[in-house]
């Protein structure tokens, strides 16, 4: 299995989403950004904001679509169509709702559950081997919460869990670039705090 090459993390644009739960994975492509101290800039072609950086001595892409979450899909595809990029070789990185604040877990391939930035990606690809990053953001309990749950912003303690779990996906993340998937998955499933 080759590494990953593209990275792109899923939200909604605008302060007004900032925050929000449902962008968490905005969040965690914006982490790494500030870690490495580099900038994003707009890429028009590409719907999205794009910065390019180093991961284990690879460089790797990062992606933030502009489009809106259920439009992520026009984006992605714009992006691996331009840097000739196979799906296979791309993170997803989305907000998870049957996890836990403070829960990450790497995936391969499945449906979209109803994330529907996965849903518009899986759609436009016509399949769903990628790689995803879930990060948990718990659930309301009852699925007409739901919007307004995603939509709304963590409480603190929520919100430093999902921290948490940001970092132990950061520190994998070197492990996935280089394609050691298992090990990547092993050691942030089994990290203490997720």
């Amino acid at each position: 299995m080759s590494g990953l090459r593209l990275i792109v993390g899923l939200g909604n644009p605008g302060p007004e989403h900032a925050q929000t739960r449902h962008n968490a994975g905005f969040r965690f492509v914006d982490d790494l950004v500030e870690r490495a101290g580099l900038r994003w800039s707009l890429d028009a072609k590409l719907f999205g904001e794009i910065a390019r950086m180093e991961v284990a001595g690879q460089s790797v892409w990062l992606l933030k679509p502009a489009t809106f979450m259920n439009l992520s899909g026009k984006s992605i595809t714009a992006a691996l169509r331009f840097w000739k990029i196979e799906p296979e070789q791309m993170l997803v990185v989305h907000d998870e709702l049957d996890l836990a604040p403070g829960v990450a877990r790497l995936k391969f391939d499945g449906g979209h559950g109803g994330q529907n930035g996965l849903r518009d990606t899986i759609r436009l690809l016509g399949h769903g081997r990628f790689h995803r990053l879930r990060i948990g953001i718990g659930h309301p309990g009852h699925r007409d919460k739901v919007v307004p749950w995603v939509l709304g912003r963590a409480n603190r303690d929520d919100d430093a869990s999902i921290a948490v779990a940001i970092d132990n996906a950061v520190a994998v993340l070197p492990l996935a670039v280089q394609g050691d998937f298992n090990e990547a998955m092993k050691r942030l499933h089994t990290s203490k705090d997720s």
